[in-house]
């Protein structure tokens, strides 16, 4: 089974989304015969790698709220990512572009190397600049990639088409939001869902594998999740 999940390094849900996913495959009994694969998604292509304003300022600016309404809503999203293990640090978070780091994650997957979980852990609980460059290369060092040859890769814009060819994807599947989970390319979740929602989702497209089965839409059957994700601006 192969899932791809298209999500963003920035988006508070995609990490939730993240960790429900890995919770449900961890009670999944065929979990050793499911590949996970991470595409790039840009939640604003035509971010600042930095700016004046916190991420409460930011998305009080979005969605026409209240730096106030900000605060309490980032509040919850918190309690959610506290509820599976994550420290969400709003007030130091540093809202950034995201194009480098998801050069680096190609980088990164064509050499077998993750760096995926490091660069959420880095944007939401060390506070990082995950679009500066000593931050990227200190990240690829530690998951294994070789540093002089990451520099360079940073450096002359390699990966790029790869990072574009994913997002022309996700337009193509009308993905306007992350995070969005495609089973075997057959099957679609979009959002953060319960947990139990992917425990389903896994054993009904297992069940098909073993079955050879006829496709069948999750969306006739009601079953397309649509919440807890975050919008493409």
């Amino acid at each position: 089974m192969k899932i791809e999940v298209w999500s963003d390094f920035v988006c508070p849900f995609c990490y939730i989304g993240k960790r429900r996913l890995e919770e449900a495959l961890e009670s999944f009994p065929h979990r050793e015969n499911v590949e996970v694969v991470f595409r790039s998604f840009e939640l604003d292509p035509h971010a600042k790698k930095e700016t004046p304003f916190s991420i409460h300022e930011m998305i009080a600016q979005k969605y026409g709220i209240s730096v106030e309404e900000a605060k309490r809503a980032n509040a919850d999203i918190g309690k959610q990512a506290e509820a599976l293990g994550l420290t969400f640090r709003f007030e130091t978070m540093k809202p950034t572009n995201t194009f480098d780091a998801h050069r680096l994650a190609q980088y990164a997957k064509e050499k077998g190397k993750e760096v995926v979980e490091r660069l959420f852990y880095a944007y939401f609980t060390e506070s990082k600049r995950i679009s500066d460059r000593d931050v990227l290369l200190e990240l690829a060092e530690a998951a294994g990639l070789d540093r002089k040859e990451t520099e360079a890769v940073l450096a002359d814009g390699r990966y790029a088409e790869q990072v574009r060819n994913e997002e022309a994807i996700a337009a193509q599947l009308g993905i306007r939001g992350v995070p969005f989970f495609v089973l075997n390319q057959k099957y679609a979740i979009s959002g953060a869902q319960p947990v139990d929602v992917f425990r389903q989702a896994l054993e009904k497209v297992w069940a098909e594998e073993q079955q050879s089965s006829s496709l069948q839409s999750l969306a006739e059957e009601g079953k397309t999740c649509t919440d807890g994700n975050c919008a493409i601006d």
